[in-house]
């Protein structure tokens, strides 16, 4: 009799522990994921912090944490994980009542983009390990990897050669609040611009002179359309890479830039567009915009969006082209740009040594970038 008092209290405690786990296992038990830093560059190492918190008494013995991501982040400890199309990782805990851990992981971003992990599966047993109970919960959390700006000898000399023509077309302005001087009156000269107590005094017109103000902006259109057999990711890639690097040198300079393209970005479905600014935090909004490029979505046709951006707003701007193809409707459509009286300056990526055809009207405005192997 006391063999089957003992198994029936034994069973009676296990079904009880059951109930229990089932019912309350999940309650008070917080689980995070948050990647440290907001956004890094290709090739640099980034850190996820993986939190479970188990805010009541009842212990876990045995807590699953799954999640997957874009096998683009690469983690350095591969215990518990398999990478496919995606990553997935599967970390166990063992959590006492009222108990916190906190796990970093490590990993590199090792292709541009905007990756995210949208939600998390947690699967947890009872003390014997008899049941597993399930749930999903969903998650915000994300990271950018920029595009790493463009470097090489040849782009480092093409941007030190133009950077005096770009200096020297900025339009100039006068500053009414900068007083110069006091010059003789022109007949271009306007009326308001008479010092008249200056006049009364010589006798003779004269006019304030006011110092300038340099405005200038510059403009990047990049276009990735690549429908050709052999594709040319790497020219893809190494197109928003000069873009990136083209911005960056002219922001620190405080020229305004503005940033149009046709890749699509995976958050809008829309075309980008960086409207011009100088602004602090203008190079981040460029970079964001590069990384949430996705070069596996069709893109829109070039001239179809930014071709009256591009002849409306022309005035005073110096305009960049970056694009490693040279399709009959965009050479067409730098070609009107030119005959429009406009100057432009092609960054031209290439995987090899061989120079791309372009017609020979064209070759004086467009820099060959040979990729670097």
């Amino acid at each position: 009799m006391k063999i089957i008092g003992t198994g029936l209290i034994a069973f009676l405690l296990f079904v009880i522990q059951k109930v229990v786990y089932e019912r309350l296992w999940n309650r008070h038990l917080r689980v995070t994921l948050e990647f440290v830093q907001p956004g890094i560059f290709e090739g640099e190492a980034g850190e996820l912090l993986e939190v479970v918190e188990n805010q009541k008494r009842l212990p876990l013995s045995m807590l699953k944490v799954k999640f997957q991501t874009s096998r683009h982040l690469v983690f350095s400890d591969m215990s518990g994980s398999r990478t496919t199309d995606q990553y997935y990782r599967n970390d166990v805990f063992q959590v006492g009542g009222g108990e916190r851990i906190t796990r970093t992981l490590s990993f590199i971003g090792g292709k541009r983009g905007y990756y995210e992990i949208k939600g998390i599966d947690l699967l947890a047993g009872d003390l014997f390990l008899t049941t597993v109970m399930i749930e999903r919960r969903n998650t915000d959390c994300h990271i950018y990897v920029y595009p790493k700006p463009y470097e090489s000898r040849e782009f480092w000399l093409s941007l030190q050669q133009l950077n005096g023509e770009v200096l020297t077309r900025r339009h100039l302005l006068e500053d009414p609040f900068e007083f110069r001087g006091i010059r003789e009156y022109q007949s271009y000269d306007d009326i308001r611009s008479i010092n008249w107590k200056a006049t009364a005094r010589t006798e003779d017109l004269k006019v304030n002179q006011k110092n300038y103000t340099a405005l200038q902006t510059i403009r990047i259109f990049f276009n990735i359309e690549d429908t050709g057999v052999l594709k040319k990711a790497d020219c893809v890639e190494a197109s928003l890479q000069i873009v990136a690097g083209l911005a960056e040198y002219y922001l620190t300079q405080g020229i305004r830039v503005a940033c149009y393209g046709n890749g699509t970005d995976v958050m809008n479905g829309e075309p980008v567009q960086v409207e011009a600014s100088a602004g602090s935090g203008q190079m981040e909004r460029i970079y964001k915009a590069l990384a949430r490029i996705d070069t596996d979505r069709l893109v829109v046709s070039f001239s179809a969006v930014f071709g009256h951006r591009l002849m409306q707003e022309a005035k005073e701007t110096m305009t960049f082209f970056v694009s490693p193809n040279a399709y009959e409707s965009f050479v067409k459509q730098i070609s009107e740009y030119h005959a429009a009286g406009q100057e432009y300056i092609w960054f031209y990526p290439v995987r090899d040594r061989h120079e791309p055809k372009l017609p020979a009207e064209m070759k004086r405005y467009v820099r060959v970038l040979h990729l670097v192997k």
